[in-house]
Order: structure tokens, then sequence, then C-alpha cells
């Protein structure tokens, strides 16, 4: 149902958005991959060409892009060629946490990424692309929630606030998009076992997995396959917000570790 549609995915290079872009590799989708690692995007762009593609990369566009920096994520979409600028399908995914630390000790620079990254960043997308999903009176919206929004945690103060800003942002679109057949969707996972933690810890692996010792979290295929069924619904269907969690999870706090 995606075949041929064209999907822009947000940090794509690794995790959820590496998982989407395969997902819907499979059902010939056009892709446009953004990260701001461009040798992960192309070293993905190439498995899915020998994968699914066959012959040739005219399915995939790469872009580099930090969407923190709102003046390139207007050129990057301003200056698509023609054949990539409909975008029928916008997901939201990048976004990051940066230390877990009680919010009078905080970092100040951890919160500028956070907010530049999980808030703006997205904001930035959707300004600039849903215009031209108005206009050709299609599209779909999704945006990489979490748990995080809808339960804060010790010493998660900035993280979850991003993330309860991305379930208000989302809601607050559908709600100006009401009378458009433009869908948007909120997916909002629990613990999902990718560079999530360690990107949280700066690099420290030991701590990162500890966060996932004795229980099975969930993988980015997990995630990606929810998406896919959020955007495969008939037109009139919208899934507004999917939380998803491992069994060994029951709220952002409450987890079931074996020893």
């Amino acid at each position: 149902m995606t075949k041929n549609q064209t999907i822009l995915i947000t940090g794509a290079s690794s995790g959820i958005g590496e998982a989407c872009a395969r997902i819907f590799a499979i059902e010939g989708a056009k892709l446009i991959l953004a990260a701001r690692r461009l040798e992960r995007l192309q070293k993905l762009s190439d498995e899915l060409v020998e994968t699914y593609f066959e012959t040739s990369h005219q399915n995939i566009y790469l872009l580099q892009l930090d969407v923190r920096d709102r003046s390139a994520v207007e050129s990057a979409i301003s200056n698509l060629p023609d054949e990539w600028a409909d975008i029928d399908i916008l997901i939201n995914n990048a976004g990051l946490s940066r230390g877990l630390d009680k919010l009078h000790e905080g970092d100040f620079q951890d919160w500028e990424e956070m907010i530049d990254t999980n808030i703006k960043g997205l904001l930035y997308l959707t300004r600039y692309v849903v215009p031209g999903m108005v206009k050709r009176e299609r599209g779909h919206v999704v945006n990489i929630g979490s748990i995080a929004g809808h339960q804060t945690y010790p010493k998660g103060n900035v993280y979850c606030g991003t993330k309860a800003a991305v379930k208000s942002i989302t809601e607050g679109l559908k709600q100006d998009l009401l009378g458009t057949p433009i869908r948007v969707t909120s997916v909002d996972p629990g613990m999902v076992e990718t560079e999530f933690s360690e990107v949280r810890f700066h690099g420290d692996s030991d701590r990162a997995q500890n966060v996932y010792q004795g229980l099975t979290p969930l993988t980015p295929d997990d995630v990606a396959d929810v998406i896919f069924f959020c955007v495969t619904r008939p037109a009139h269907v919208n899934i507004n917000e999917i939380i998803l969690m491992p069994v060994d999870q029951a709220s952002a706090t409450l987890v079931n570790r074996r020893t």
C-alpha cells in the first residue's frame, strides 16, 4: 500500500529510523533518508538497493541533515528534485536523550540538544513539509513520541518535557488539519534497545547495557512494524496515538527484571 509513495524519515541512520527504511523498502516505497551521519546513510542505502531495489538508487534520496538547523531544513525541503518533492509520509523520528540528572544539577548543553532536536527539529520538518501535503490533499505525519511524554520519571525531567511537547504538538497538528485529508499519528514506545541509552550516557556502553539487563526490550523493528500499520490503514482511519511497551514493562518506571 505504500509502493511508490515518497516517505521522508529523519534520524534514518540507525535505530527506529533505519528499521522504518527497511520495512518501507520491502514495500517498494521511495525513501528520503535524512540524518547527520552521511556515511551511515550511504551504507544503509547500498544495503537496501542490493536487497530490495536490485539495480539502482532511484528509490532512495539521501539528505545529510541536522534537524536542529532551521535554514538547513528549509533548504533541504525546498531544493528537493521535482520527483522527490511530493512527500506522502513524514516520519519525525530524529530525537535523543542526554544525561540523567536532577533538574538543578542538569547540563545546559544536554538541555539545548534535546530541546533543539526533539521539539524544534520536529517543528521545522513539519512546518516545511505539511503545506505541500495540504496543497496536494494527501499526506500523513508520524511523530515518534515516548512513554516519557505521558509519565515523567526521576531525573528524566527535560527529556520527558520534550516528549510531552511532542504529544501536545501532535494533538494540535491534528486539530489544525481538521477538514483536510491529512492524517497525524504519534507512536510512543517504552523501552527500545537502540543507541538511545548510549547517547544518553555519552558513549558509556556498560551503563547503557544495564538499562536493558534482565528484561526483553522492544526492538526497532517492533516499532517500525507499528508505524507501518498506522500508515497503511484505510484513508478514513486515523490512528491518533499508540503506546507500545515490552511485556516486561508496565509504566515508565515499573519494569520486571529477571535475575
